[in-house]
């Protein structure tokens, strides 16, 4: 059963051509799938829909239980606990640290102290971050932080983690350590999502491609290319 599943999908921006058209397709529990494309072809468009940052034109979007044409605004934040999302600026709130930033995202939803402890120090041991705890993002390099955003999105335990250009800012070597931690957290159970311009990380860490161009879906394949020139 599919956790993820559009059906024609169309979004058109006031004043402007469709970013998506009509686009169809479905993503298993556990799949680990890119999206690929040329800039503005669409790819931020449609994370942006997945988890409810906008609404569809046109066509159907489910992810897990939730069906995001009829889904109620107070429902969106619940959507959101089972979604993680990684961006290419890491979006980490300078004031405060490593341990504080993960555990911001538990606070907010209104969990436990105890809980939250516990919960944080495990998701920093699984981004080795653990020793990096009371440090402030000033203090950390860019894969460092990179990975306190990967850990602050998997630390309420989302079925799916979307990852917009996760190796965008990042040298050859730290984005290597940064896949082999995707990998690794979908080996235990997570979908993820991730987009991507790094045709290396493409070809190298060989998982199913989706291709977007000028809004469509021009390509699905099982352990694909990247397919486009840097």
């Amino acid at each position: 059963m599919a956790l993820i599943e559009l059906r024609r999908v169309t979004k058109k921006y006031p004043r402007g051509s469709a970013a998506l058209r009509d686009v169809t397709l479905s993503v298993k529990q556990g799949e680990f799938v890119y999206i690929v494309g040329p800039s503005g072809a669409g790819k931020s468009t449609l994370i942006r829909l997945l988890y409810r940052e906008e609404p569809v034109t046109r066509g159907s979007i489910k992810v897990g239980k939730f069906d995001l044409n009829k889904i109620k605004k107070r429902q969106i934040p619940i959507l959101r606990r089972s979604i993680g999302v990684v961006f290419q600026d890491y979006k980490l709130l300078p004031h405060k640290t490593v341990f504080e930033n993960v555990a911001f995202a538990m606070e907010v939803i209104g969990e436990k102290p105890r809980f939250i402890k516990k919960r944080v120090a495990d998701i920093l041991n699984l981004v080795g971050l653990k020793h990096k705890a009371r440090s402030f993002p000033n203090q950390l390099s860019g894969g460092e932080q990179q990975r306190v955003a990967i850990a602050r999105a998997l630390v309420n335990n989302p079925k799916v983690l979307i990852a917009d250009e996760p190796t965008g800012n990042l040298d050859p070597e730290i984005s290597e350590e940064i896949m082999k931690l995707l990998e690794r957290i979908n080996e235990q159970g997570t979908t993820i999502l991730m987009a991507t311009h790094n045709s290396t990380v493409v070809n190298t860490h060989k998982h199913r491609v989706l291709a977007i161009e000028d809004g469509k879906l021009v390509r699905d394949e099982e352990e694909g290319e990247y397919g486009y020139d840097d």
